[in-house]
């Protein structure tokens, strides 16, 4: 785990016009042959909880997965990883708005738009969809958000908004909960209820 997360900060150094050398090195060294391309550090929490739920070791597997900072970097991260770069197997999920940044990303990169996986409006909407807004709320009363969840609906903002847009943006109120809630609600889910672009991207692998 510790050596994956060496060579996610390499990758990240690299995208930001730092030198190739020790990202390159590292994939050989661990045998990576897939990178899973994420938006953010939330989705990564989400995705490897799932993993380890269902008793996956992505890194023995050569699976990395990587949080780019936002779906506007995409085509510099596939550049980087897919064909032109490392040459690594490309996948990953995607939310709807942002299609058309993946599509022609990966388009110039040369890597497959097919192995993405898309998500209706994000990934925290699908999980709340799937253990519906009562389960949500009862997973925030557990972790001692209650008040600050009853405070936030109290803002005029707020009222009328859908009980899902709520939980949504309740979720991404606070630094770090989205990160901490996005391991949460998928530790919660039924098996059988797993997200369908979230269940299709470990199937995947």
């Amino acid at each position: 785990m510790a050596e994956m997360r060496a060579f996610r900060d390499a990758v990240g150094v690299w995208a930001t016009g730092g030198p190739d050398g020790p990202a390159g090195d590292l994939a050989v060294r661990l045998g990576i042959r897939t990178a899973v391309l994420l938006e953010g550090l939330s989705d990564l929490a989400a995705v490897e909880a799932l993993a380890a739920r269902c008793g996956r070791d992505l890194a023995a597997e050569g699976v990395c997965v990587v949080p780019m900072g936002g779906a506007m970097s995409v085509g510099r991260y596939a550049g980087l990883l897919g064909p032109p770069g490392l040459g690594l197997r490309l996948t990953g999920l995607c939310d709807e708005g942002e299609r058309g940044f993946y599509e022609r990303g990966l388009e110039r990169a040369r890597a497959p738009y097919g192995g993405f996986f898309v998500c209706v409006s994000d990934l925290e909407d699908e999980l709340i969809r799937a253990l519906g807004t009562a389960r949500v709320e009862e997973i925030i009363q557990a972790e001692g958000d209650l008040r600050a969840w009853r405070t936030f609906l109290r803002q005029p903002a707020h009222h009328g908004r859908p009980r899902p847009q709520q939980l949504r943006r309740f979720l991404g109120t606070k630094r770090g909960r989205k990160i901490r809630y996005g391991r949460l609600l998928v530790e919660a889910l039924d098996p059988h209820r797993i997200p369908t672009p979230l269940d299709g991207l470990l199937t995947s692998l």
